[in-house]
């Protein structure tokens, strides 16, 4: 534990280097598969994405960066049993035998990889988070209060929004060899605390059956809560009459909430409870119709309100087929917990990511919670191991198409929906252009410029070339232009190159809409004077790639 100049900071071994590793993860297209997606809905699409997911959220960044509404994550515990490897490509020959190492229980620098592990993948998802979006990770006791320090130091202490427990289990296991581990704790952060608002969560039966009118009271039914507090309140020591006539006065150490003059305006208006035979202590009637809608979530969540693991795994077994009881995954988790933290955190058009995505299930939650408020929320998943498809994908393939054994009508029928498999690309390398090796698709490319040049997001917009001086965006300050196709033979050729006549073109173009060009090209023909005069910024793809096949 060190102290840095305004906050203390984790230290771990091998941070120094990996502490800016997210920045040198090369970006790659995401590449659609066709035979392993579902109704495939176009750009906007949900996507399942196979592959490392550190890779894989830095493919995100063009499209997403600033848009995700709700991250979702359950990464390894690190218990020492999940027989996990750090396996990201660092650029240091004396950190690759050590983190290469599988890590068990016997690793004594097992929390060491771990947080080697997490920290750039928590770095990337805090650059996908939208400013008003929020992060929670289901998290136990072997790291909790290191991911806590760790999101201290990368989102920031002052945007910590609640450490949740979450009773997975109903019964205790009289195994354990000192406490029954009854609880796993999910841990929340916002990337801007200031923008982040919780929804309040619907009224369950319990509560509302909480009010009641027993007086008949015409303003509807009615709970009481207590008038006095333990807080010093300068008039809120006096003394009260029941109808009853017994008197009644705060006891040592509490005051009433109210002043005196505030009380007898509650009483006149009939919002003071006495009890039945109106002798009790006076409490506050709140009524059912003026309070606010929906509750403040809490940060105890009971497995009888949003699940247990036990009925996470019968879920799974009822959508999957599983030849062997040790196929099914041994910490996953209900999609009624995952549907609880979405009612918390995402509007009905939220884009919703899963890092971690395991079994699926957080793409069943955003497909349940659709169905029962309409809304059109997206997810995308990303999963690393091989059973991307045939588990991940696959529960999602039935949870839209329906699954006709099941006892749930709404499973039965099939939730519906879409989604894009995809997988990883190779490294968008523009040095790598030069030999005709790595030639991205148009779309891909121009996404990739935008984001790194400018900082913006495509979005759900597919950026094809607009017409034939390659226009691909534009906003209210500059319009982007590239000059590109995959094909070596156009990139040596003068169709690639600016010169006079197009950007004369372009110039009237942004002149007339009062903005500035980018333009990205293999090469030019025209000085930058006279394109800085014209309000043309030209920035030039590989050195010399005009000659490079020549």
């Amino acid at each position: 534990m060190g102290w840095g100049a305004i906050m203390p900071t984790l230290e771990f071994k091998g941070k120094q280097i990996i502490y800016a590793h997210h920045l040198t993860v090369p970006y790659r297209p995401l590449i659609p598969d066709p035979d392993k997606s579902l109704n495939v809905a176009g750009a906007d699409d949900n996507l399942i994405i196979h592959g490392d997911n550190l890779k894989a959220l830095k493919a995100l960044l063009p499209r997403y960066a600033g848009r995700v509404k709700c991250i979702y994550i359950d990464p390894p515990y690190n218990t020492g049993n999940e027989g996990w490897a750090y396996n990201d490509k660092v650029n240091s020959p004396l950190m690759k035998e050590w983190l290469n190492q599988t890590v068990d229980s016997e690793d004594l620098e097992r929390h060491d990889k771990w947080l080697c592990m997490m920290w750039p993948r928590l770095q990337l998802l805090k650059e996908l988070l939208a400013d008003d979006g929020v992060i929670f990770i289901s998290i136990d006791d072997n790291e909790q209060h290191h991911l806590r320090m760790l999101m201290d130091e990368i989102f920031g202490e002052g945007h910590f929004v609640a450490n949740v427990i979450w009773q997975k289990i109903f019964s205790p296991k009289n195994t354990a060899k000192y406490f029954s581990q009854d609880h796993d704790f999910i841990l929340g952060y916002a990337k801007e605390i200031t923008k982040w608002v919780p929804n309040r969560l619907q009224r369950s039966e319990q509560a509302i059956n909480r009010y009641r009118n027993p007086d008949n009271d015409p303003r509807g039914p009615w709970s009481s809560s207590d008038l006095t507090a333990r807080n010093y309140y300068s008039r809120g020591t006096y003394e009260v009459t029941s109808p009853s006539g017994a008197k009644f006065t705060p006891s040592v150490g509490n005051y009433f909430r109210v002043s005196s003059d505030r009380f007898t305006d509650l009483e006149k208006q009939g919002r003071i409870w006495w009890g039945p035979e109106g002798a009790n202590m006076p409490r506050l009637k709140r009524y059912l119709s003026e309070v606010r809608e929906g509750v403040v979530p809490q940060t105890l969540w009971l497995y009888s309100e949003v699940g247990h693991t036990q009925g996470a795994k019968q879920e799974l077994v009822s959508l999957l087929n599983f030849e062997r009881s040790e196929d099914v995954f041994n910490t996953v988790k209900p999609s009624s917990l995952i549907e609880q933290i979405l009612k918390i955190s995402s509007d009905p058009d939220a884009i919703v990511l899963d890092s971690f995505a395991g079994s699926g299930t957080t793409a069943h939650a955003v497909l349940a919670l659709n169905e029962e408020d309409g809304g059109n929320r997206k997810f995308i998943l990303v999963e690393c191991e091989d059973y991307a498809d045939s588990i991940t994908a696959e529960r999602v393939r039935r949870v839209i198409n329906g699954v006709p054994e099941s006892k749930d009508k709404a499973l039965k029928e099939g939730l519906g929906g879409s989604f894009t498999y995809c997988t990883l690309g190779d490294p968008i390398d523009l040095e790598a252009m030069l030999t005709g090796a790595a030639l991205p698709e148009y779309p891909a490319l121009a996404a990739y410029l935008l984001h790194i040049s400018a900082g913006i997001s495509a979005g759900e917009t597919v950026l094809e070339r607009q017409d034939d001086d390659g226009l691909f965006y534009r906003d209210d300050q500059k319009a982007y232009y590239l000059l590109y196709q995959p094909d070596l033979d156009y990139l040596s050729s003068n169709e690639a190159m600016l010169d006079e006549t197009r950007a004369k073109r372009i110039r009237d173009d942004i002149r007339q809409e009062g903005r500035k060009a980018v333009v990205f090209g293999a090469g030019k023909y025209i000085g930058q004077r006279d394109l800085t005069d014209m309000g043309i910024t030209f920035c030039q793809l590989p050195y010399e790639m005009h000659r490079a096949g020549q």
